[in-house]
């Protein structure tokens, strides 16, 4: 049997046992229409609008909902509640005392109680002064997101970037960085947690997913069961998904997503929901095409449902 004939097999069975998992009465979607073999743009104005919007995550009870937008310069994590069976019109959290200056909040991921929030941070402070990205902290207490604060070294540092953090069910945190000793540009480590808001050395998760090519943002299921990151390994451009075997992860494969990939549109943020049947991504486009987040004149949020698209791999 072929390695990648095995990963798809693997993939169906895989969400084949997830799908039979009971589902949250709240699982309302924004009462949005379910996609099918196609992805969809996410609650069309209500998240996507004429901003850019990116990265759309609920907590693990589907009673609140997460994304990023930008707004006059500052990447903004907005949020939404499920009450009295309805979601209320997303609103911005203030993450950082000064409001005034530009900052970035943005790539949350959320604790299975749904009371600590880990993102990806510049302060306004850093930002003026051009400071690497690192990983930051928000605790919900008694409703209300708290200011956040940086979460410490071992796992943010001053001289290098720190990104994408996910959090497992045992708080764990999986997240990216170029700090040396690395196989790439940037690499994927995990951070064991210890308790009281802290964190063991983060150790690299291994060349089978780490590479030269640097790896991306990076979706880590709660169980550490299975990951999906952007595709470096193939000349596809996309995502691949990786399975852990023995406690060591597995060379990651590509798939399809339901459709072709757009020239010149940069594909990431992989998020798969708490019930694990849609998946999640963004995509933006840059003008020019290489100006980065600079130029950046386009930012959406797609879904696609998993079983559908990790089907049409059994061939």
């Amino acid at each position: 049997m072929s390695r990648r004939y095995y990963f798809l097999l693997m993939i169906a069975f895989v969400f084949v046992l997830q799908n039979c998992k009971p589902i949250s009465s709240n699982n309302s979607y924004i009462d949005e229409k379910l996609p099918g073999i196609t992805p969809e743009l996410f609650a069309p104005s209500f998240v996507n609008t004429d901003a850019i919007e990116i990265n759309t995550v609920f907590n693990a009870s589907f009673t609140e909902m997460f994304f990023t937008r930008i707004i006059d310069g500052s990447f903004i994590i907005h949020h939404s509640d499920f009450v009295n069976g309805k979601w209320t019109a997303p609103q911005p959290i203030q993450m950082y005392t000064n409001q005034e200056s530009e900052s970035v909040a943005i790539d949350p991921s959320i604790t299975q109680d749904g009371n600590t929030m880990y993102f990806l941070g510049v302060s306004p402070e850093d930002r003026l002064k051009k400071g690497k990205p690192d990983i930051y902290r928000s605790q919900k207490i008694e409703g209300k997101w708290q200011i956040a604060s940086k979460v410490g070294y071992p796992v943010s540092t001053e001289k290098y970037v720190e990104s994408y953090p996910v959090v497992v069910a045992d708080g764990s945190i999986y997240f990216t960085s170029n700090r040396p000793g690395g196989l790439g540009k940037g690499d994927i480590y995990r951070a064991q947690y210890l308790g009281e808001g802290k964190f063991d050395t983060p150790v690299n998760i291994g060349s089978e997913v780490n590479s030269e090519e640097g790896q991306r943002g990076t979706y880590v299921s709660p169980d550490e069961s299975y990951l999906i990151t952007g595709n470096t390994y193939t000349d596809e451009k996309g995502f691949a998904i990786s399975f852990k075997e023995n406690n060591k992860w597995q060379a990651p494969v590509h798939f399809d997503i339901g459709e072709p990939l757009k020239k010149d549109w940069i594909y990431f943020c992989p998020y798969m929901s708490p019930d694990d049947k849609y998946f999640f991504f963004s995509k933006r486009y840059s003008n020019p095409p290489k100006s980065g987040w600079k130029g950046v004149t386009k930012g959406e949020v797609y879904w696609v449902d998993v079983s559908t698209v990790f089907k049409d791999q059994r061939k």
